[in-house]
């Protein structure tokens, strides 16, 4: 039956390691939240160390919990936030600064400058992506210009860039190996997703040196064996896969058409468009879904900045809830017809509007309104948000997708939330057993290439559906809500533009 694999979910907000059994069946986890550290209005950072330390903590509960060692499993998986940005000393391993966050908006001028330029273009016709401070490319130019030296020492190759799973396996092989995959690649608006490999024009616009940047690997695969001061074996790292192409992969959406959408600090839906990198005329974006073999798997891909992020915004700053598991009991409570409409752009607005300067609006209070309709608002916005993907997606794959969306991540476990989101996809919505896709994703390929599994067919096999929830609610009514929040987006744009014109004039 073959032994079980580990794997690392370094997310966003906390570090998740699960251990999985040769039938890739969980056996036991262990999980750390670190701290979001905000330097100031925009910016978003983590303590590269605490990653680290979250990641062996969490590795060592999880075996632990398992009753095995480290030399009782197979492999190792990694999955992480991706475009997220680490530049490390390759002599010494520490890193020069922060690690910046993909919600981090600090570069969005320079993003618009280029835009101005018309680098768009360029950017978009090689990676599929647009220019939006998401991406590595401009977080990495930053780090360079912004720490003494480090321009310098990048030029000389002293130094190493890497998204979080390019650190991980770096720190866990001992500094032996500076690789990522295809599809954390795809992500940093310096790959070119058509030929697979690093382009020099894209290095030259947004000036970084090919110096600094990892080997790019197949997503299943060998990225060398953990040092023993790591894990206390020298344990194989099968696979790495961004989060969300590792959702996809966890909810067996391998045949083109199949749409998954994960609900977590943020929102993604990703279409499998097979070997086909469609391009999108609807501002989506065109990635790498994966890379087996040589042979890559693109998928359009829509991102929301805010879902899960709202619901701790009405915990942590409102605090008109203790917990998140209360926000659909009161969405549940709160007048249907209560007419407030909250659009959560804190870091600017994602697919299909790419509004980097938006910011957070609620609109339609009344002084009847309460913590009810408030919490309700913030709810249904992930629904109406997932709508404007799903429609421009849709638009894109010209009739070549699935009318079922299959959801995974936080706020999936809702009822409330998924029942509203089938009611506002007017199509069915797939909640799995097993809801830690990401995880199980990387978990299905670790599995593939320790032998346990026989190939990405067998994938499908180890899907279960929990509950599927059907549509409910009218057309006109679906059509007279769905109305009423494109205003609402518009008046968010259209304010934060009167914002700024106010600024500037007071300047």
């Amino acid at each position: 039956m073959g032994r079980p694999v580990l794997v690392i979910d370094q997310g966003t907000t906390s570090t998740r390691a699960i251990l999985f059994g040769a039938d890739a069946t969980p056996i036991s986890s262990a999980q750390r939240e670190f701290r979001q550290i905000f330097p100031r209005a925009g910016w978003v950072e983590h303590d590269p160390e605490e990653i680290w330390n979250s990641s062996l903590e969490t590795m060592g509960e999880a075996l632990a919990k398992g009753a095995l060692s480290a030399a009782g499993i197979a492999g190792l998986g990694i999955t992480n936030q991706r475009e997220t940005a680490l530049i490390w000393d390759r002599k010494t391993g520490a890193p020069i600064y922060n690690a910046i966050v993909w919600q981090d908006r600090r570069t969005a001028d320079v993003c618009l400058r280029l835009k101005a330029d018309g680098a768009e273009a360029l950017v978009a016709g090689r990676t599929g992506l647009l220019l939006d401070p998401y991406f590595s490319a401009t977080k990495i130019a930053w780090l360079l210009d912004n720490l003494e030296g480090a321009r310098e020492a990048a030029g000389r190759g002293d130094l190493a860039f890497g998204t979080v799973d390019t650190f991980l396996i770096w720190r866990l092989t001992g500094g032996r190996i500076h690789a990522t995959d295809a599809t954390n690649a795809s992500r940093t608006s310096l790959y070119d997703i058509h030929r697979g490999d690093w382009d020099d024009d894209l290095l030259a616009l947004f000036r970084v040196p090919r110096a600094v940047l990892p080997e790019v690997r197949n997503t299943a695969g060998t990225f060398g064996a953990c040092d023993q001061s790591a894990l206390g074996a020298a344990v194989p790292i099968l696979a790495d896969a961004g989060d969300q192409q590792a959702a996809l992969i966890g909810q067996a959406c391998l045949r083109p058409g199949m749409v998954k959408a994960t609900f977590g600090t943020g929102a993604f839906v990703l279409l499998n468009t097979g070997a086909v990198a469609a391009r999108s005329t609807h501002r989506m974006l065109t990635t790498v879904a994966y890379q087996f073999g040589g042979k890559r798997t693109y998928a359009l891909e829509g991102s929301i900045f805010s879902a899960g992020a709202t619901v701790q915004w009405l915990r942590d700053s409102l605090q008109i809830i203790g917990s998140a598991s209360e926000s659909g009991g009161l969405a549940a409570q709160a007048e249907s017809e209560h007419g407030v409409a909250l659009v959560p752009a804190f870091a600017g607005l994602g697919a299909p509007h790419w509004d980097a300067t938006a910011r957070g609006t609620i609109v339609g209070l009344t002084r009847g309104s309460t913590r009810k309709e408030i919490a309700r608002a913030a709810l249904e916005s992930v629904g109406f948000q997932t709508r404007d993907l799903v429609d421009a997606m849709r638009a894109d794959a010209a009739g070549e997708s699935s009318a079922v969306i299959r959801v995974d991540g936080g706020m999936a476990a809702s009822d409330w939330t998924m029942q509203f989101l089938a009611d506002m996809l007017a199509a069915p919505v797939d909640r799995p057993t097993y809801r830690e896709t990401t995880a199980l994703g990387v978990a299905f390929l670790a599995l593939w290439q320790s032998g346990a599994l026989s190939g990405p067919d067998a994938f499908a096999d180890h899907w279960r559906l929990d509950r599927r929830f059907t549509p409910m609610m009218g057309q006109d009514e679906r059509a007279r809500r769905y109305g009423a929040w494109r205003k609402a987006v518009a008046q968010c744009r259209s304010s934060t533009l009167s914002l700024d014109e106010t600024a500037r004039q007071a300047r």
